[in-house]
C-alpha cells in the first residue's frame, strides 16, 4: 500500500476505511457463498458456514461415481452432495469376501446404530476384488448376513475408488457437515480414534444446524466382534489364480491352463502346493475330485474364498490328522467343509497361534479357489 503516503491525512482515512470495508465484504461473500467442486460426475456444494482455512487443509468430498446399484435403499440413488450441510459422512470402502471388510463391520453397524439419530450418515462403496462381487444378488446376502442396514453403493467399475484416491480395503473416510474430508482410517483398528473423531464431527454439526447435542461420551458397544492381531508374524494372503500368484505357488509352471501337480513331501513354509489336476485361471484355480491343496502356514485362523457352481465337498485336515479344536465355523464335526456361494469360508479358528499344515482334499464336486487369508 505504498501509495499511502502520498495522500493527506483525511484522504488516507477514507482510503483506509474503504479498504477495510471491502475486506469485510470479501470474507462475508466467502463465508456465505455456496460453492462446490467437481468429483466424478456430480459436483459437491460446501456449505456457507464453511471456514475459509479448511480449504487449505483438507479436501473436499468427492461424489458416488457410476454405481451399479444400491442396497438397502428401496432402489432409490444416493448421493454424497444430498447429505453435505445435512450429516455427518462417514464413506466406508468395502468389498464383502475381504476377511478385514468382515472384521470391522459390527463397527460400522453399531456406530450407525447409536449415532444416525444424531445425524450421522453411513454409506458403503462395494469395490469388488473379484468378478463374482460384482453381481448384486451377492453382495446382497453377503449384507443380510451381515446385518447390514445402511446404503451400499456398488462400485464395479471402480469410478468412486479412483475418485478417492484409494488403495485399500477396507478404508474409512470422515465427511464433515461442511463436506471436507477431515478423517481417513485404512484397514482395521483404530476404532476408539475413529469413534470419538465422530462424536466431535456430530457436536460440530448440532452447532453449526443450531441444535442441542445430546450424544453421550460412552462408546458404542459392537456385537460379535474377532480379535485380530497379537503382533505375531501370520502367513500373507496367498492367491490361487495368475493374477497374483507369482510369489506363493510353489509349483506352478507358467501360463494358464491345465496342469498336473505333484506336491512334495516337504513343504516351506507360506508357499502354496498343489496336487494333482489343476486349471489355473487368471482369478482362481479350479480343481476336481481328488486333486488337494497343501501349505505351511503360520497364524491361528485360515479363511478361504473358493465356490462350486454345483456344489463341492472338501476334507480339512491339520497335521495330517482332524482339525478337531481348529475346526472354523464352516467345517463339520466329519472335519468336512462344503462349498456353494462364492464367499468366504472359516477353515480354521484356533485360539493359539502355531506353524500347521494345512491339507484340503477335494471329495466330490469341482471347487473354484480364489485365496486364502490368515489371522
Amino acid at each position: 500500500m505504498w501509495w499511502l503516503w502520498n495522500l493527506t491525512a483525511e484522504q488516507k482515512r477514507r482510503a483506509l476505511l474503504g479498504s477495510s470495508l471491502l475486506l469485510i465484504a470479501g470474507a462475508l461473500y466467502l463465508l456465505t457463498d455456496t460453492k462446490s467442486c467437481c468429483a466424478g460426475d456430480a459436483d459437491i456444494p460446501v456449505t456457507g458456514h464453511a471456514p475459509m482455512m479448511k480449504d487449505a487443509l483438507y479436501e473436499r468430498a468427492k461424489e458416488i461415481v457410476a454405481p451399479a446399484g444400491f442396497i438397502n435403499t428401496g432402489g432409490e440413488p444416493v448421493r454424497i452432495a444430498d447429505h453435505v450441510g445435512k450429516n455427518v459422512i462417514l464413506v466406508d470402502f468395502l468389498t464383502y469376501s475381504c476377511i478385514n471388510c468382515v472384521r470391522v463391520q459390527p463397527y460400522l453397524n453399531a456406530w450407525h446404530e447409536k449415532y444416525a439419530e444424531h445425524g450421522l450418515f453411513i454409506v458403503g462403496i462395494h469395490t469388488p476384488e473379484f468378478e463374482f462381487e460384482k453381481d448384486i444378488t451377492n453382495v446382497e446376502r453377503a449384507m443380510r448376513d451381515m446385518e447390514v442396514r445402511y446404503p451400499i453403493a456398488l462400485d464395479n467399475d471402480y469410478g468412486t475408488w479412483r475418485a478417492y484416491q484409494n488403495s485399500y480395503w477396507p478404508r474409512k473416510y470422515l465427511i464433515d457437515i461442511d463436506g471436507y474430508i477431515v478423517y481417513d482410517h485404512i484397514g482395521e483398528g483404530g476404532y476408539e480414534e475413529t469413534e470419538r473423531k465422530i462424536q466431535e464431527l456430530l457436536k460440530e454439526r448440532a452447532e453449526s444446524l443450531g441444535e442441542e447435542s445430546d450424544i453421550s461420551a460412552d462408546l458404542a458397544a459392537p456385537t460379535g466382534v474377532e480379535s485380530v492381531g497379537d503382533g505375531l508374524p501370520r502367513t500373507p494372503e496367498i492367491y490361487f489364480g495368475t493374477w497374483r500368484n507369482a510369489e506363493y505357488l510353489a509349483n506352478q509352471k507358467p501360463g494358464t491352463g491345465l496342469q498336473n501337480f505333484v506336491a512334495p513331501e516337504t513343504l516351506k513354509p507360506n508357499l502354496l502346493y498343489l496336487d494333482g489336476p489343476w486349471t489355473i485361471l487368471q482369478e482362481y484355480a479350479e480343481g476336481e475330485k481328488g486333486s488337494s491343496i497343501k501349505l505351511r502356514f503360520l497364524g491361528k485362523k485360515v479363511f478361504m474364498v473358493a465356490s462350486s457352481e454345483a456344489g463341492a465337498r472338501m476334507k480339512v485336515l491339520i497335521d495330517g490328522k482332524s482339525a478337531g479344536e481348529l475346526r472354523g465355523a464352516d467345517v463339520d464335526a466329519s472335519d468336512t467343509v462344503r462349498i456353494k456361494e462364492e464367499e468366504l469360508y472359516r477353515l480354521i479358528e484356533g485360539d493359539t497361534w502355531g506353524e500347521h499344515t494345512l491339507e484340503l482334499i477335494i471329495e466330490s464336486g469341482t471347487l473354484d479357489a480364489f485365496t486364502f487369508t490368515f489371522g
